[in-house]
């Protein structure tokens, strides 16, 4: 796809924070879908964050939607400069310089985590890779060329990705090694340096898995998340809010029932906390409505939902309890009413 924006934009959204192996299969079937941006353009929306689901970080999904709209309004045609692919939804300066050098040819200088990582270890940096970023741009900058500068941009990310690996770099791989200042030190294993992480807060919350009728007609309830913010219009199971107190006895029960708890929490990592789910299960018959901002689905219909990886483990938590009622502890009806 060396000429095509469209598919050089989309692997570049995709890859932002996730690796390749992860990306693939959701590259392969987006295109597969949706071969050109118009076609994106005319996805609904639910559409696009099923496919995307389990993939994270879904403000890229919504980003991806509108700058393909965006693009249809205007015949489909990227922008084949810097300056005009920075003035798109959801495009950062890392994603102009990618899609402007690969897609364009365009003298650009990029710089992903792999590429910053090749720099850092040529110059031999000291401080971690956040903390210089100006001096890696600087010195990225003077060994972008004018000419080639596609190939060019794809050999140093291919470099830092297989080869200038944050653990164990690949040395005597390197067409870059006798030019590395790191290399020279003996210090490509320890540089750039790590930056400390900082240590993440702990939400808990509570999350009702309902399920309606019996066998393959059995339905569950959902709704759809807020357009912003976190998981921002993707599929979720009723809960409470995300906070450090939590809801373990469960009062933002969508509905007054005997709802069967968890005693373990479904626990899920986010950049910035850690979550600890408690997940309550019931079944109810076909004459329950759903509440207000709800609706009954297939449960049969979960796999193919734009539902996130979060809610997924939750999905399979509260199946394995509802088929094995043993394994539940009754709460009292009362506390949840």
């Amino acid at each position: 796809h060396r000429a095509d924006p469209y598919a050089i934009w989309l692997s570049e959204v995709m890859l932002q924070q996730t690796t390749v192996a992860a990306v693939k299969g959701y590259y392969a079937t987006f295109l597969a879908t949706w071969p050109t941006v118009t076609d994106l353009a005319a996805a609904p929306i639910e559409a696009v964050m099923e496919r995307w689901a389990g993939l994270g970080y879904y403000s890229r999904a919504r980003n991806l939607h509108r700058c393909a709209q965006l693009l249809a309004e205007r015949g489909g045609r990227f922008p084949d400069t810097e300056a005009g692919l920075r003035a798109l939804p959801g495009i950062g300066a890392y994603t102009a310089a990618a899609v402007a050098a690969i897609a364009f040819d365009r003298r650009a200088v990029v710089g992903d985590g792999n590429v910053a990582r090749v720099i850092a270890r040529l110059h031999a940096l000291p401080q971690p890779i956040r903390d210089c970023r100006p001096a890696i741009r600087a010195c990225a900058d003077a060994l972008t060329p004018a000419t080639r500068c596609g190939d060019y941009a794809q050999a140093m990310m291919d470099l830092g990705a297989t080869i200038c690996t944050p653990r164990r770099p690949v040395c005597p791989l390197c067409p870059l090694e006798d030019s590395c200042e790191a290399r020279r030190l003996g210090r490509e294993g320890e540089l750039p340096a790590r930056a400390a992480k900082p240590a993440r807060p702990t939400r808990r919350g509570s999350v009702f898995y309902l399920r309606r009728g019996r066998g393959g007609e059995a339905q569950v309830l959902v709704r759809t998340r807020e357009a912003r913010g976190l998981l921002g219009g993707m599929i979720e199971f009723p809960g409470s809010a995300w906070d450090a107190e939590g809801d373990p006895s469960g009062l933002a029960a969508p509905l007054p029932l005997a709802w069967k708890g968890r005693a373990a929490p479904v626990d899920h990592g986010f950049t910035h906390f850690a979550l600890e789910l408690t997940v309550f299960a019931a079944t109810v018959g076909r004459e329950i409505a759903a509440p207000d901002g709800c609706r009954f689905v297939p449960e049969a219909s979960l796999p193919s939902l734009a539902l996130p990886t979060l809610m997924r483990n939750v999905a399979a938590a509260a199946q394995a309890l509802l088929d094995d009622p043993a394994a539940m502890s009754l709460l009292d009806a009362e506390t949840l009413r």
